[in-house]
């Protein structure tokens, strides 16, 4: 962890408007790694919503100053230094949190307006452990309209990755011992623990999230990522095994 005095400040919540003294406090947790770019408009982004609201930057090592951004913040952004993979740094970062609720979001990805209010009402329902949000990909082209169209047919089945915005009770995410350390598929192995751990909500929105990744890709093979190398990972092929097949994919 630093000890800068952004992270001095971290854990204040950035308080929005007026929310009953009952409404739980969201800590957003954002793993980063070389997001110098997209990470100053994604903590503008964050500054601007209403609710109450913490944030911590998961940093896995990067070399773009990303960690200097995010700390230099107006936010007040808790900066977690957590290197050794994606799971690595959401789980650092989630001990660090203070909130009851924790959302996982992309640094290119972005919340709904409304996220606080969803996720509040979501949070006083007692038997609600997590879930999603609905998710739009950017772009009024027909590849984003395919692939959020595909994704919100598979999400119905309870199939959905960490670009959806997972979010989770704390209590809840402690008892699932968080995300398990895998080179590929630790958001969807959380995703499946969490749907047998109680329900699940998908919350409306949409959150938006960048094509950035995919469209490099193009269709056949995105959906090849999300279909063929998820249900290898159910028949129980080992993650490196199926991390090398995802890396000749790309």
């Amino acid at each position: 962890m630093t000890s800068s005095a952004a992270d001095q400040l971290a854990g204040l919540p950035a308080t929005h408007g007026q929310w009953p003294a009952t409404s739980p406090l969201v800590s957003v947790i954002v793993p980063v790694l070389n997001e110098s770019r997209e990470l100053p408009r994604l903590l503008d982004h964050l500054d601007g919503l209403p609710g109450r609201f913490e944030v911590l930057v998961a940093d896995g090592g990067s070399s773009d100053g990303s960690a200097a951004i995010a700390a230099g913040h107006p936010l007040g952004v808790a900066v977690v230094d957590a290197s050794g993979g994606r799971a690595r740094q959401l789980n650092a970062a989630a001990r660090r949190a203070r909130g009851e609720m924790l959302v996982f979001l992309h640094a290119d990805s972005r919340l709904p307006r409304d996220a606080f209010e969803s996720l509040a009402r979501a949070y006083h329902e007692a038997d609600v452990v997590g879930g999603n949000f609905a998710l739009r990909f950017d772009g009024d082209d027909r590849f984003s309209q395919t692939l959020g169209a595909f994704y919100a047919l598979q999400s119905r089945f309870g199939f959905y990755y960490g670009d959806s915005s997972i979010w989770v009770r704390r209590d809840a995410f402690r008892r699932l011992d968080g995300f398990r350390e895998l080179p590929i598929m630790d958001d969807y192995d959380f995703v499946r623990r969490m749907e047998v751990a109680g329900r699940t909500v998908r919350l409306p929105g949409p959150a938006m999230t960048s094509a950035r990744r995919w469209r490099r890709l193009g269709i056949l093979r995105t959906l090849f990522s999300w279909l063929v190398i998820r249900w290898l990972f159910l028949l129980g092929v080992p993650p490196d095994r199926l991390a090398s097949l995802y890396r000749r994919v790309r």
